[in-house]
């Protein structure tokens, strides 16, 4: 719901969690790696589950990106009125 009090060049950071899933992966890779090759096979499962995350994480920023830019309201279009709250 829109209040009014919104940037009218407001953006999502999907770059920057782009940047951030990639570093993520990065490390879930080498946890996975290290703790199998290491005989730890529970941290490694663990590892592995948080690089299925970080993939699925991955993939959803760039559909989004790959998007491009929707509709945003310019400053000409008024807010949407906050719901009445009413009280018994």
């Amino acid at each position: 719901m829109r209040t009014g009090s919104e940037p009218t060049t407001a953006r999502s950071a999907l770059r920057t969690r782009f940047w951030l899933s990639v570093w993520g992966l990065v490390w879930t890779v080498f946890g996975t790696v290290a703790f199998a090759l290491t005989g730890h096979p529970g941290w490694a499962a663990a590892c592995a589950v948080l690089w299925l995350v970080v993939t699925i994480d991955m993939t959803m920023i760039l559909r989004h990106i790959r998007q491009g830019p929707h509709y945003q309201p310019g400053p000409d279009v008024p807010p949407y009125r906050p719901p009445e709250h009413r009280h018994p």
